[in-house]
């Protein structure tokens, strides 16, 4: 085991630019505690394979619909991760909601960024451009990105990092989640896989 970086897992599900966010803070120097090792995807054939497969970084598909139950796949996905010993898991554009039995397993080492300022427009069917249409219907003037440790609720666990985007006058929810995206998404998310990184190095010294 590797004690100068923290072992990191990126789990996606569609195109992967939070995935490539953090790719590019690796390559940059603002990731330094913490090493992307493993991208697993839960849809075959997600564009964010190739990103990481550019990036040197090994890749699979653990397809949740290959599986008859959710039990099952969270099983392939365990110990998947268990053999490339990973320290953190960060869920970027990953779909699939995780059972209180493997967030147990993970606690405060499984992050989640979301497209809002939570508690706001978040939980169980909030997600993608849904949030945004939500945001929008409301009237909101503020809207945001929110990185997070997940727990057994969706979107329920504790805040790590938050950072408020403006709405706009005319704003459409595809318009909203490009901006949130490059204005918040793509900052926090590298923000916080370094600083849940480097305590996860020293939590380690202190053994």
């Amino acid at each position: 085991m590797n004690k100068d970086y923290a072992r990191v897992a990126v789990l996606v599900s569609g195109g992967g630019t939070n995935l490539q966010a953090i790719l590019d803070a690796c390559t940059k120097g603002i990731i330094k505690s913490g090493k992307v090792v493993l991208v697993i995807s839960d849809t075959e054939g997600a564009y964010a394979l190739t990103r990481a497969e550019k990036a040197g970084v090994s890749a699979c598909t653990i397809a949740k619909k290959a599986y008859k139950t959710k039990a099952a796949f969270e099983k392939a996905l365990l110990a998947r991760l268990k053999e490339e010993n990973i320290d953190l898991i960060v869920l970027a554009g990953f779909l699939s909601i995780l059972s209180a039995s493997f967030t147990k397993k993970y606690r405060d080492r499984i992050i989640n960024v979301h497209p809002s300022l939570i508690p706001s427009f978040c939980g169980e069917g909030f997600y993608g451009l849904k949030v945004h249409e939500a945001a929008l219907e409301k009237g909101v003037k503020v809207t945001g990105a929110t990185v997070h440790f997940v727990n057994e609720i969706p979107d329920g666990g504790r805040i790590i990092l938050q950072k408020a985007v403006a709405v706009k006058d005319g704003d459409t929810p595809e318009i909203l989640q490009k901006r949130v995206m490059r204005l918040a998404e793509w900052k926090l998310l590298p923000a916080a896989v370094e600083l849940v990184s480097s305590e996860i190095l020293e939590k380690r010294k202190d053994k």
